[in-house]
């Protein structure tokens, strides 16, 4: 019986008919449950990230692989700094590490490394190993794999309307040419297209703060799984599920 079970479960998974035509452009995913993860197994909650940073790498291959334009990773958000110390700290040793054993898988797979947050106040060794990857990988044309690094969306809108008050002051900006797409030119995000795609593991249905102005008319996909399961085939699953919606923006 088991065994049917499992070949069932099997050909569901290979049933999945991803339309290439209508692939999410912008993929965003709240990787959540690291440190669940890790006490379900009775380890460290730094076991949990250091498990994820794995899984990362095998969903940035399985998105190229789809034709993802751009996957957006909230890595570590401005609330993150309230954690233990020694988990903070361990945090921001992952990116050096998962950029020194994967940039180089990056370069040949044509992923363009980018960064949205307040990477000022990182500590050096995390700001210098994102700095090396943004600066190997500027040409390549590719999957662009955006870290949300020390990134709040709240923080993101005030800076935004700061600097446009600003500009209003130097003359650079008129009030009456304030807009939506005026707005989105001052957010970090001004480069990228919005998420068409929201992913967040472990089950937590809510957007803690993470790109609140961008998934205005994105499609949400919660999932019980822990980051450290998730897999290529959740990453399938997700896309699938968007591909069968119908996204109206208030239409009808």
């Amino acid at each position: 019986m088991l065994d049917r079970i499992t070949f069932w479960k099997k050909e569901e998974k290979s049933a999945l008919t991803i339309k290439e035509d209508s692939i999410p452009a912008h993929v965003a995913i709240i990787m959540d449950g690291n440190g669940r993860w890790a006490k379900r197994r009775g380890l460290p909650r730094i076991a949990g990230h250091h498990e994820g940073m794995k899984v990362v790498k095998r969903v940035v291959k399985q998105a190229n692989a789809l034709g993802v334009k751009v996957l957006t990773l909230y890595a570590f958000s401005t609330e993150n700094w309230k954690r233990p110390r020694d988990e903070v700290d361990f945090l921001m040793k992952l990116p050096g590490e998962f950029l020194n054993s994967f940039l180089p898988e990056l370069i040949e797979q044509n992923v363009r490394v980018a960064i949205m947050g307040q990477k000022e106040v990182l500590p050096i060794h995390t700001i210098q190993a994102v700095d090396e990857a943004i600066e190997a990988t500027k040409h390549n044309t590719g999957l662009v794999l955006n870290f949300a690094l020390n990134y709040g969306s709240r923080n993101e809108i005030t800076t935004a309307l700061a600097q446009i008050i600003d500009d209003i002051g130097k003359g650079a900006v008129k009030k009456e040419d304030i807009s939506e797409e005026l707005i989105g030119q001052y957010l970090m995000s001004a480069n990228l297209p919005d998420p068409d795609l929201l992913i967040r593991t472990s089950g937590e249905v809510r957007l803690s703060n993470f790109m609140l102005w961008q998934l205005a008319y994105s499609e949400f996909w919660f999932t019980d799984i822990n980051w450290p399961d998730f897999t290529e085939e959740h990453l399938k699953k997700a896309i699938f599920d968007y591909q069968n919606r119908g996204r109206r923006y208030g239409g009808v």
